[in-house]
């Protein structure tokens, strides 16, 4: 087989993470009036801004030439937010939803796009009160772009499954792993995408839909994974954001590998299977309720497998291209995650000691720099 000459380089990285803003005393969630956002942003400038519901921050690194550049501007991103919502008389969070907290009671912000949102999602925006994990992977071109996107599909239901990290809905315990995309689906456009031929095919879809007022711009199309309508990307966004940075680094750094695993495999003039996403979706079901310790369908053998065994080896598949990226580290925290169990798993662990919600607030809190 013919030797591939890969500038890993290309494949930059960008994350972004939404976190909770929550009341000390109470627990509850609580709007912090913009007030992190603007002091924020005299430290670290435009990384972090606000979100639709004023009980949400969210934050982006730069562009991260690699995985080790991509933990040190998260763990920056973490620190400062969490000093600022300290100096506020604030504690802030990482779990995709609240345990206990209404999202009736929470405000949401006054700006021109959330309020186009709210008046055309009417209560599926208003409740839409969720936090989540988004990772860039920098594509050569768009036509890279939308490869990588088709093939990497299939992967999104296993890193989701490590994701899962909001067990709980204003207080119930859902039986789900992961609830927030339970919450998320009443949004148009979201879930796992199509296969699309091309991007003149992709290109075509969003020119329809804003030729025929369905959106106004390809930010509106907010499906788990998506070609970036403004950058050279492939952007990640089906997990919740994990509690920790450790989880996130290592999230990041296996959507990474993927990418560059499968960009290989194309230059040697291989490929992934193509599924469709209504067999993909069983999968993000799967996911979504059992998080790491149920089954997903392994398509090539028709048979349902161990979602553990599975992510074993997704980890095997990347293995020959983590080292040239320099994430052998963040990517064999995988294991520990598997270990230790899910952000959702470890909430669920606390709620059972006391039966308290208050006991799984203070966890979350307490894990956010860990």
């Amino acid at each position: 087989m013919a030797k591939t000459n890969i500038n890993y380089k290309h494949f930059t990285l960008g994350i972004e993470e939404e976190y909770m803003v929550l009341d000390p005393e109470t627990r509850e969630l609580r709007s912090h009036e913009q007030k992190i956002v603007t002091e924020g942003q005299k430290v670290i400038k435009d990384k972090v801004k606000a979100e639709m519901h004023q009980a949400v921050v969210e934050v982006g690194t730069d562009i991260c030439q690699n995985i080790d550049d991509a933990f040190r501007d998260v763990s920056v991103l973490r620190q400062t937010i969490s000093q600022i919502a300290g100096d506020l008389g604030l504690w802030v969070g990482a779990s995709g939803t609240h345990p206990f907290s209404h999202w009736e009671k929470q405000l949401i912000t006054d700006h021109i796009r959330y309020n186009e949102i709210v008046n055309e999602l009417q209560e599926a925006a208003r409740s839409n009160l969720i936090f989540g994990l988004h990772v860039h992977v920098g594509m050569e071109d768009r036509k890279l772009a939308i490869h990588i996107a088709n093939s990497a599909r299939y992967f999104l239901p296993h890193i989701y499954a490590l994701s899962t990290n909001s067990p709980f809905w204003e207080g119930r315990t859902t039986g789900y792993k992961s609830f927030r995309t339970k919450v998320f689906d009443k949004f148009p456009r979201t879930g796992i995408p199509d296969y699309f031929e091309s991007i003149e095919a992709y290109d075509n879809y969003v020119n329809l839909l804003i030729k025929t007022n369905c959106i106004d711009n390809a930010k509106k199309i907010w499906w788990d994974l998506r070609v970036h309508p403004f950058f050279n990307t492939v952007e990640f966004r089906i997990c919740d954001v994990p509690m920790t940075i450790s989880e996130t680094i290592a999230i990041a750094a296996l959507f990474q590998a993927i990418c560059v695993k499968l960009y290989k495999l194309r230059l040697q003039n291989m490929n992934y299977i193509f599924y469709q996403r209504a067999l993909l979706n069983e999968n993000k079901w799967r996911a979504s309720r059992y998080g790491i310790d149920g089954t997903l369908i392994d398509f090539g053998k028709e048979s349902e497998v161990n979602t553990r065994a599975l992510i074993f080896e997704l980890l095997d598949f990347v293995d020959d291209v983590v080292d040239p990226l320099g994430s052998r580290m963040h990517i064999n925290h995988v294991v520990k995650m598997m270990e230790q169990g899910t952000g959702a798993d470890r909430q669920l662990a606390v709620y059972e000691k006391n039966k308290s919600h208050l006991d799984v607030v203070d966890y979350i809190h307490q894990q956010f720099l860990e």
